[in-house]
């Protein structure tokens, strides 16, 4: 015979809605320890033991993934509505800038969960390295923009490379300096959202809309 949890979990969604509830325990924990975060801190968080987190995502690997695409998908949602915002471009330009600077310095403990390995070396579960997994992060990020600057702005021939040389110097430009400033925060927010696009605004200023496309 089904036990009501049994029961309950055989439902359609029910699946998804635990595992949706699994990561937002995870994200509480995320923020408050940052690349810390342990599995054990997270099974605790959730009610549930560490076994049963295992099943859901294999290890903390599995549940590194399962967040960064979380985080990822939201950010680029916020990413793309600053670029079709209707504005002049550069401050369409500026206010994507900004925007993923936002995002960091919003939620700091989540980003240097995604983007660091823990400070102390022992509280590595499995070996796991967060440092090793973020590239994958990176690499999607300038993937995603460079369709985006394909899709709206005419490069000329050769532009689909280009848009993707572009998207991922974007995305390297942006985590660099987004980087450094949520470390050091040697300048307000805005004057460093200024000078990356100062330094972006060269050809970009120039360069037409894609007649096929949504421009730019």
């Amino acid at each position: 015979m089904q036990t009501t949890q049994e029961a309950g979990a055989s439902e359609p969604g029910a699946g998804e809605r635990r595992r949706r509830e699994l990561l937002e325990a995870a994200d509480r924990v995320v923020l408050r320890d940052g690349p810390k975060a342990s599995m054990n801190a997270i099974a605790a968080e959730a009610g549930i033991t560490k076994p049963i987190l295992y099943r859901h995502f294999g290890d903390k690997a599995g549940l590194y993934q399962a967040l960064a695409v979380r985080h990822t998908d939201a950010l680029l949602d916020s990413l793309r509505a600053a670029l079709d915002a209707p504005a002049e471009r550069r401050s369409r330009v500026e206010s994507t800038l900004d925007t993923y600077l936002a995002a960091i310095e919003a939620r700091p403990q989540v980003y240097r969960f995604l983007m660091h390995p823990a400070e102390d070396s022992q509280s590595s579960e499995r070996g796991f390295d967060v440092g090793l997994h973020s590239a994958p992060l990176l690499r999607r990020l300038g993937e995603e923009l460079a369709q985006v600057v394909g899709e709206r702005v005419d490069l000329g021939p050769g532009g689909e490379q280009l848009a993707r040389i572009w998207g991922h110097g974007i995305v390297g430009m942006m985590h660099a300096a987004g980087d450094w400033w949520l470390g050091e925060r040697p300048c307000a927010r805005a004057d460093l959202v200024a000078g990356l696009t100062d330094l972006l605004w060269g050809r970009l200023a120039t360069a037409g809309n894609r007649e096929d496309g949504p421009g730019f």
